[in-house]
């Protein structure tokens, strides 16, 4: 954007303008963040910020760790990568992914103290897919 302005990328206005925008985008997405982390507040019934904290970095780990352990387990299986072809290799490690990811998702929730929220949630999710017969309290 700023190369179409005929300035030198070494002059004092360009780094100027080039730090004013990075400033404006910084803050407008800490805005737009503190916004929906207020609207995730209420929709969850989050009562403090570091609950919401630890919720979203439970979701990184598990997320990671799920995709990190399906290929190995595809491996000892017998589906390793190379030898099986991508038709077949790649729809059964996204279908492995999801049951490993539901149960690291409890584990990693309760790690981080939030085993109340992430078993509901876990709930709400499988009810919805058809499978809440096996949830009944």
């Amino acid at each position: 954007m700023l190369n179409t302005l005929p300035i030198n990328q070494t002059d004092s206005i360009y780094i100027g303008t080039l730090s004013a925008l990075m400033l404006f985008a910084f803050f407008l997405l800490l805005y737009i963040t503190l916004k929906l982390f207020k609207i995730l507040e209420k929709k969850w019934a989050i009562t403090y910020r570091w609950e919401l904290i630890a919720i979203f970095i439970a979701f990184a780990i598990t997320g990671s760790t799920s995709a990190r352990i399906s290929d190995p387990i595809l491996t000892l299986i017998g589906l390793a990568q190379e030898t099986t072809n991508g038709w077949i290799y790649w729809p059964l490690r996204i279908l492995l992914i999801f049951p490993v990811y539901q149960v690291l998702l409890l584990i990693v929730g309760w790690l981080f103290g939030q085993f109340k929220f992430f078993w509901g949630f876990e709930k709400k999710m499988l009810s919805r897919m058809g499978l809440a017969r096996f949830f009944k309290d």
